[in-house]
C-alpha cells in the first residue's frame, strides 16, 4: 500500500478502550486525511510506501487534544474586574456597576464580525500551539439574535483561518439581557421562537446549549430550550449543578444531552443518570480556581456509576480566562484528584464523545481523522505533571 505519509519509531497512545491504549515501537500511516493504519510498527504490511516518513525517535503520539467546552468569541476583556474582586469587591457590586457578563455582552454586540475574529485568533492560536485539532466555541455573549448570529458566523470562520475543527454551540439562555427587563419567561420564549429556528435554518450551530442555576434559567425553562433544540433537530449539552443542585444533571440525562457541564453540586441520582444516558460529565477547573470554589465536583460518584468525564478550558472573560488544556489536565488532577489516563482521555476521547464526534476524532483509529500530537516527553504522565510547559513536538491535523 502506498500511503500519504507515516510516523514511525513512536510509542502511541491510542486511547482506545478504556485506558491509554499504548503501543511501543508503533507507527501511524496517513491516507486521504485519515489514519489507514495505527499498530505495531512491525504489523505494516511488507513493501508500504509513503510519499513522506517521518522518524518519530521515540517520541509519544496522542490523538489531538479535543476543547470541548469554550465561549472563545467575545468582545472586550474583564481584567478590570478581576483586579476589583481582588481588592475586595463582590460579583453583585460589579455586577450593579455595569460590569459582570452585561459588559461582556455590551462589548460583544458593538464589536464587528472582522473584531471578533482578530480578537479570538490569539486565543485559538495558543490552544492550537499546545496541540489542540478541535474546539467547541458557544455563542452566549450576544443575547439578540444578530450578535448571537454573528459571534456563531465568527467561529465559523476561525475555522477557516486556521487549521483547526471547529464545532459551534448555541447558548442564547446564557443569561438575561437588560433589555428583557427581568422577564425570563419572555426571553426563553424568544431564544425558541425567533431566535433558534433563524439560526437552525442559517446552519449556524451543531448543538444547543443553556445555563441551568439560580441565577439563570429554571429547570423548566432549560426544558423549553431543550424542546425546541429537539424540535429543529438539534443536539443539547447543559451548564449544570455548578452554584447548587437544581438536579440539572439529570434532567441533562433525560433528553439524553450529549454533555452536563461544570457539575459541582450533582447528586448520586444525577451521576447515575447520566451514566445511563450516555451524558459526559464536562469538568472545568478553570472556573473552579478563579472562583475560588470549595465545592468538588463529584468524581468518586462518577467513577462509581460509569459516567465518561471529559476536562475542557471553559475559555470566557469572566470566570475562565484560560487557553491551556495541558494547565487544565493539570488542574484536573491537582484540585479534582484525577488520574493521568483520565485527565488525558478527558481531553481526547471523552471531550470527542462530549461533542458527539468519537467516530471522527478522540482516539487513534483506522478510519478516522489523521489528527495527532507528537510530544517530546518520556510518558504520558508529563503532560499532565508539568505546569507551564509545552512539550509539543508537532501537531498533525488531516494528515497535514
Amino acid at each position: 500500500m502506498r500511503f500519504d505519509r507515516v510516523w514511525f519509531n513512536a510509542r502511541l497512545a491510542t486511547l482506545k478502550g478504556d485506558g491509554l491504549g499504548t503501543v511501543e515501537s508503533g507507527a501511524v500511516a496517513a491516507k486521504d486525511g485519515r489514519i489507514a493504519f495505527v499498530g505495531p510498527e512491525n504489523d505494516l504490511s511488507n513493501g508500504w510506501e509513503a510519499a513522506e516518513r517521518i522518524d518519530c525517535q521515540g517520541r509519544w503520539i496522542t490523538p489531538g487534544l479535543v476543547d470541548c467546552h469554550t465561549h472563545l468569541v467575545f468582545g472586550g476583556d474583564r481584567a478590570h474586574e478581576f483586579e476589583l474582586r481582588l481588592n475586595g469587591a463582590s460579583y453583585e457590586e460589579i455586577a450593579r456597576a455595569g460590569g459582570g457578563i452585561v459588559s461582556t455582552v455590551k462589548a460583544t454586540r458593538a464589536a464587528s464580525e472582522d473584531e471578533l475574529v482578530a480578537s479570538a485568533l490569539p486565543r485559538l492560536d495558543h490552544l492550537i500551539a499546545e496541540g489542540c485539532t478541535t474546539i467547541e466555541i458557544k455563542s452566549g455573549y450576544g443575547l439578540d439574535l444578530e450578535t448571537e448570529a454573528r459571534s456563531l458566523r465568527v467561529a465559523r470562520r476561525l475555522a477557516e483561518e486556521r487549521p483547526a475543527s471547529v464545532v459551534t454551540t448555541f447558548l442564547g439562555a446564557h443569561a438575561l439581557p437588560p433589555e428583557a427587563n427581568g422577564d425570563k419567561d419572555a426571553f426563553i420564549d424568544k431564544v425558541c421562537r425567533e431566535m433558534l429556528p433563524a439560526l437552525a435554518r442559517e446552519g449556524l450551530a451543531d448543538a444547543v446549549d443553556a445555563f441551568c442555576e439560580g441565577i439563570a434559567f429554571s429547570p423548566e425553562q432549560t426544558a423549553r430550550v431543550f424542546d425546541a433544540a429537539k424540535a429543529h433537530g438539534l443536539r443539547v449539552k447543559l451548564h449544570a449543578d455548578q452554584l447548587s443542585n437544581l438536579h440539572g444533571a439529570k434532567l441533562a440525562a433525560e433528553y439524553g444531552a450529549l454533555s452536563a457541564d461544570h457539575l459541582e453540586y450533582t447528586d448520586e441520582d444525577g451521576a447515575a443518570a447520566m451514566a445511563k444516558a450516555g451524558t459526559v460529565a464536562v469538568l472545568l477547573p478553570g472556573a473552579f480556581y478563579m472562583l475560588r470554589e470549595t465545592k468538588l465536583p463529584p468524581v468518586a460518584a462518577f467513577r462509581r456509576h460509569g459516567t465518561r468525564m471529559a476536562l475542557a478550558t471553559d475559555c470566557n472573560p469572566g470566570t475562565s480566562p484560560l487557553t491551556s488544556l495541558l494547565l487544565t489536565m493539570n488542574m484536573g488532577a491537582t484540585l479534582f484528584r484525577m488520574t493521568v489516563e483520565e485527565c488525558i482521555a478527558g481531553v481526547t476521547r471523552e471531550a470527542a464523545r462530549a461533542l458527539g464526534h468519537l467516530d471522527e476524532i478522540g482516539t487513534l483509529e483506522t478510519g478516522k481523522s489523521c489528527d495527532l500530537a507528537i510530544w517530546n516527553i518520556e510518558r504520558p504522565a508529563e503532560l499532565v505533571y508539568r505546569i507551564g510547559f509545552n512539550p509539543l513536538h508537532a501537531r498533525i491535523w488531516r494528515g497535514q
